[in-house]
């Protein structure tokens, strides 16, 4: 990276600053302590750092490792994972700039995006959490870089850097066939595109078969980053979950959890059997699936929930609470709303393109990130939904949202 913008400009470096002092001030006055999966991800960096077992199968752990790691090196404690949070943040930023230098826009529109993207609440309020979120975009936000600069094996590299993702999210495994789709779509060459995808998942497999192969020992067979996708599948495809969002999967009718062969089989088989008791009943339920899907993406993109995480054993009171959670939700909404409907019709401007064979003719950043978007949305749709996961999104829908309303804007002083 040279960072083209930030020596040139001040006011990057205004805003990046700006937004440094913000975090840091959350920080200090928003004393959160992890709960939960915040609290599963401290506990096993512990291990990782004192040299105990590093999880047991049944979550990802990437996250954890590397703060491990950092534990290792500058002590354990919640103050150490809550100033990685801030470096990594403040790193987000910084990537989000070069990937703005390099999708060639207007001056002007790069700094209100970037503006947008630097004090969107989540990206000052997520420094006190000990979540996967924020090192999961920025390892997001950096193959977004590579893949649009001119660097030479930017395939294995991206590769590598989705195996890493795929340790901490382990959907992410899936990012080849996004790329293959891009490449094809715009450069038309089916073998290249395919030779280019099949690189990134074979430095993904190469980077993760570590970790498959310590899990497949561990269990007896054949086990991939983590066992969970069967739950999170069973618990959010049931008759009994009218929200879209997490249940006890005990509390699910005849629950498979409460028989014999649940709590006599090891972590890969239990995981087997919520899998395919979860596709059953969606093979066999196909509207309540649909209603469902559609709830969790509304849990996940238009409920900004996820500031709540924040204020667990922080002394902010009920009445901050509710004005921090209006404040952050209303932004939310704001942003997003627009950025759904300028997805939504760029989705129709590539099917055009599609059909008259002109997807050559597309922009290649709004390709790849509404490619990108689809593919989260996609894996959210199925699975479960939460504010949380639209974290990593965020540097797409302030972008979208900021064309739309430029968009909207020009057409209506053409009017005048």
């Amino acid at each position: 990276m040279n960072f083209k913008s930030l020596k040139k400009e001040n006011y990057y470096k205004f805003i990046l600053i700006l937004g440094l002092i913000f975090s840091v001030l959350w920080v200090i006055i928003v004393k959160t302590k992890p709960f939960s999966d915040f609290q599963y991800y401290y506990d096993v960096a512990l291990n990782v750092a004192n040299g105990l077992q590093w999880g047991d199968t049944y979550t990802s752990v990437g996250y954890s490792i590397i703060l491990g790691g950092l534990f290792k090196i500058f002590g354990a404690s919640i103050l150490v994972a809550k100033v990685f949070n801030i470096f990594i943040l403040i790193l987000n930023n910084i990537i989000f700039i070069e990937i703005l230098d390099k999708i060639n826009i207007k001056d002007i529109d790069k700094k209100i995006i970037f503006t947008l993207f630097v004090f969107f609440p989540n990206n000052i309020f997520y420094s006190s959490l000990i979540a996967t979120e924020p090192i999961f975009t920025t390892i997001l936000l950096l193959i977004t870089f590579i893949y649009f600069a001119d660097i030479k094996y930017k395939f294995i590299f991206i590769g590598l850097l989705t195996g890493l993702n795929t340790m901490i999210k382990p959907f992410f495994f899936i990012f080849f066939f996004a790329i293959f789709i891009v490449e094809l779509f715009i450069n038309k060459k089916v073998i290249k595109s395919l030779s280019d995808s099949l690189i990134v998942l074979l430095f993904c497999c190469i980077l993760i078969s570590p970790w498959v192969y310590r899990n497949s020992k561990l269990v007896g067979e054949f086990t991939f980053v983590s066992n969970n996708g069967g739950i999170v599948l069973y618990i959010n495809n049931n008759s009994q979950n009218k929200l879209g969002r997490w249940m006890a999967a005990k509390d699910v009718e005849n629950s498979i959890v409460n028989t014999e062969a649940y709590i006599n089989a090891n972590m890969t088989e239990k995981n087997k059997m919520l899998s395919s008791a979860a596709k059953k009943w969606i093979v066999s339920h196909p509207k309540e699936f649909l209603q469902l899907g559609y709830k969790r993406l509304e849990n996940t993109y238009l409920i900004g929930d996820d500031i709540g995480y924040t204020f667990n054993g922080s002394n902010v009171s009920s009445n901050e609470k509710d004005i921090l959670y209006s404040l952050s939700n209303n932004i939310r909404k704001f942003i997003f709303k627009p950025a759904i409907l300028y997805f939504l019709i760029y989705s129709i401007l590539i099917l055009r393109n599609i059909f008259t064979r002109k997807t050559q003719m597309l922009n290649k950043y709004n390709l790849y990130t509404t490619i990108v978007l689809y593919m989260f949305t996609s894996i959210y749709f199925i699975t479960e939904g939460q504010g949380r996961y639209a974290f990593p999104l965020i540097f797409i829908f302030v972008y979208y949202f900021y064309y739309l309303i430029n968009f909207v804007v020009i057409k209506a002083k053409s009017l005048i």
